[in-house]
């Protein structure tokens, strides 16, 4: 079979190939475009891990091309470099630069030149943490420790509001973790991201749509009052069950105002099961502060009103194929599998473990909580109705 010659991809077809990755296009679709294989548009999205390159743009202080030019019909015709110099209102030392690192009188040519000097002009800014290594330090033991680059920005912000040598935005550390050529943190770190992958994708790349089941004598979250909805009070829940190997599940709970998150095991996916263990769960919390409860339409909530019957907690359900109106829980899930990775048998875990887990995650800084904790927030709504 013969070879396809290797396509080498303009900077207008490298553009296009960003736009679409951006948008969430897979590498196989991007491919088709131009009639290649997915690898060939992976080859030039990995070499800055995935993320776009910044614009490049000359100084305003460099030689254009059209003064290169002139440089070059100027020693064609022997005029001195002073003449050249005066007729381009340069310096004489810049066109005597230019002409002797480019080959002399002899062999310089403007457009060689040019590209030469736009190869050389790559030298990528020193980044913060390259900078500051106890800085890159503290972001390396907070990545080992699960914390996202947003969590950790803002926490270095609350921590240090007046040392700006100790903040750092989570785009740097993105970056650092993604472009290995600026050698400020270990591609190793990479692994305790929320999303483990080789390369970074775009946050449309993909989303949970598919309706799991259909359930009779529902309540939809649009009947969902409205302080539930802009999380005025507390005491509203959303929840589902994380799949594993072998048939396993595990359902996560997390409160709408505080984040705070609970782990309940669950020895089978059939309903009577998964009833059992939340009607078991919500006696571990006062009734105040476990109001309602929204779930997506999967059919192990098919017995829904016997768990409204033993415990008095409404549950709302999401329109179909909407699982993003339960966000927080989705989100919830996102991070959970830093803890448990899918392909991975989460039933080997006792509900120790899991407590574990949702206490550590409980600990952890978050953005809409202005980098306070969901277990701060949480143990304020206790207190306030003790």
């Amino acid at each position: 079979m013969k070879q396809r010659p290797r396509i080498y991809y303009s900077d207008t077809q490298k553009a296009i190939m960003w736009d679409r990755w951006r948008r969430g296009e897979s590498l196989h679709d991007i491919a088709q475009l131009f009639d290649r294989g997915h690898s060939s548009i992976q080859g030039i999205l990995s070499e800055s891990g995935g993320i776009r390159p910044p614009r490049r743009t000359r100084s305003s202080l460099s030689l254009s091309l059209s003064q290169r030019e002139e440089i070059s019909r100027g020693v064609a015709a022997g005029r001195s470099m002073r003449a050249i110099a005066a007729s381009m209102g340069r310096a004489p030392s810049t066109v005597s630069r230019e002409i002797r690192r480019n080959g002399g009188c002899r062999g310089y040519r403007a457009s060689v030149a040019d590209q030469a000097a736009w190869d050389q002009a790559r030298r990528p800014k020193r980044c913060k943490l390259l900078q500051n290594r106890e800085l890159a330090r503290i972001v390396a033991q907070k990545l080992k420790a699960l914390w996202s680059p947003e969590q950790i920005a803002g926490w270095l912000k609350s921590t240090y509001p007046d040392d700006e040598n100790y903040q750092v935005s989570h785009e740097t550390i993105y970056r650092s973790l993604y472009i290995q050529a600026r050698g400020a943190l270990k591609k190793e770190l990479l692994q305790h991201l929320r999303r483990y992958r080789a390369m970074r994708r775009s946050r449309n790349y993909t989303q949970k749509t598919a309706d799991r089941g259909r359930i009779s004598n529902t309540i939809s979250i649009s009947e969902r009052p409205p302080s539930v909805e802009d999380r005025a009070v507390p005491g509203h829940w959303e929840g589902d069950l994380i799949f594993g190997s072998n048939n396993s599940q595990i359902a996560t709970l997390v409160e709408r105002q505080t984040r705070y998150v609970m782990i309940a095991k669950v020895n089978s996916k059939d309903t009577e099961t998964v009833i059992n263990a939340l009607v078991k769960h919500s006696r571990q919390l006062p009734r105040e502060l476990y109001a309602s409860l929204t779930w997506d339409r999967g059919k192990e909530m098919a017995d829904h009103r016997r768990f409204t019957l033993a415990t008095d907690i409404k549950v709302y359900f999401c329109d179909p194929q909407n699982p993003w109106q339960r966000g927080t829980n989705e989100n919830t899930n996102g991070l959970l599998r830093q803890y448990f990775p899918k392909g991975t048998d989460v039933s080997v875990h006792s509900q120790a473990k899991l407590n574990a887990v949702a206490r550590q995650l409980n600990e952890r800084p978050r953005k809409t909580l202005n980098f306070e904790t969901p277990a701060q927030r949480f143990s304020q709504c206790v207190a306030s109705i003790g």
